[in-house]
């Protein structure tokens, strides 16, 4: 099995990777805080979501569902917005990095996925 490590240098593509460092960072610390089963499932999906956004064709596959990069992004996203609805006692820049996360996890789905997604006004 050879593992090819390409990327290409887009804003997209850092919106991308810092949109996944600022989620990895939340599930880090709410992890810390208490070791939630969210927080550490949100560390895994970020860790390969990064992952999957430097390897060429990650092969991924479990339970006959093959995990691409904007699927693990999706699920990213969900994950956010459930610690967000469930913040707990999480301190008030968690709350910050947890937003930061999603915003650009979101502009990332509309704007660097391609042009399957068309907005009047916008980007057609």
């Amino acid at each position: 099995m050879t593992i090819t490590f390409g990327f290409t240098l887009t804003l997209m593509f850092v919106v991308a990777v810092a949109g996944g460092v600022f989620a990895l960072v939340d599930g880090i610390t709410r992890a810390r805080g208490g070791g939630k089963i969210l927080a550490v499932l949100e560390i895994i999906v970020a860790a390969v979501f990064l992952a999957s956004l430097f390897i060429v064709g990650l092969p991924l596959t479990i339970a006959g569902v093959e995990f691409t990069t904007p699927l693990l992004g999706l699920i990213l996203v969900i994950l956010l917005l459930i610690q967000l609805a469930f913040r707990g006692s999480a301190r008030r820049g968690g709350v910050a990095v947890t937003l930061i996360a999603i915003i650009l996890l979101v502009v990332w789905f509309v704007f660097g996925i391609g042009a399957r997604v068309i907005i009047p006004g916008i980007n057609a």
